[in-house]
């Protein structure tokens, strides 16, 4: 009789010994790419406004931010990053006021009246494109331009969407985050 009640006492220490070490989970979570952001901090490049002000990523602290960058002439695949961006705030009903849209904008390039208006809310600064390609991580052979990334509101760089990216399933990242931080 000791001896059983030992084993129902132990059953579950060894089921998790077992799962934890030997069970590998085949499929991940999340459907973004995690960065690690030891590897990626924050730089400390000038970005400034459209009409010249300085705006550093680091106010941003406090705040989720959904980052992409791309030329300020801004073609259709542009503007339908910006389109998901915004699409993707607003999905997160109540929770959107915690998460930033911001547009770094590679060039000297003027921008199209039209797309300021269009994607207002969204802050469009300027920043040096040597810097920010160095800074944002990604797969040989691919572009900076074509993806969606995420900053913590502690400013850490944490995930990048894949190009023309599912936005349901991003939608479910964002949410995810979202309710798993207190901080932000």
């Amino acid at each position: 009789m000791l001896w059983l009640v030992l084993l129902v006492c132990a059953a579950p220490l060894i089921a998790s010994y077992i799962s934890y070490y030997w069970i590998k989970p085949e499929r991940r979570n999340n459907y973004g790419t995690l960065i690690d952001q030891r590897a990626h901090p924050l730089p400390s490049m000038t970005t400034t406004t459209l009409d010249g002000r300085p705006m550093p990523l680091q106010g941003f602290k406090g705040k989720w931010v959904m980052l992409m960058t791309g030329s300020g002439a801004c073609a259709q695949a542009c503007q339908q990053q910006l389109f998901t961006m915004r699409q993707l705030r607003l999905m997160q009903g109540k929770e959107m006021n915690r998460v930033e849209r911001v547009w770094l904008i590679l060039d000297r390039e003027p921008l199209d009246t039209i797309v300021i208006r269009e994607f207002d809310g969204t802050h469009m600064l300027r920043a040096d494109a040597a810097a920010v390609k160095a800074w944002l991580p990604v797969d040989a052979g691919d572009s900076t331009e074509r993806h969606i990334y995420m900053i913590d509101p502690l400013g850490h760089l944490m995930m990048r969407f894949p190009a023309d990216p599912e936005p349901r399933k991003v939608y479910k990242d964002i949410y995810k985050l979202l309710k798993a931080s207190a901080v932000g």
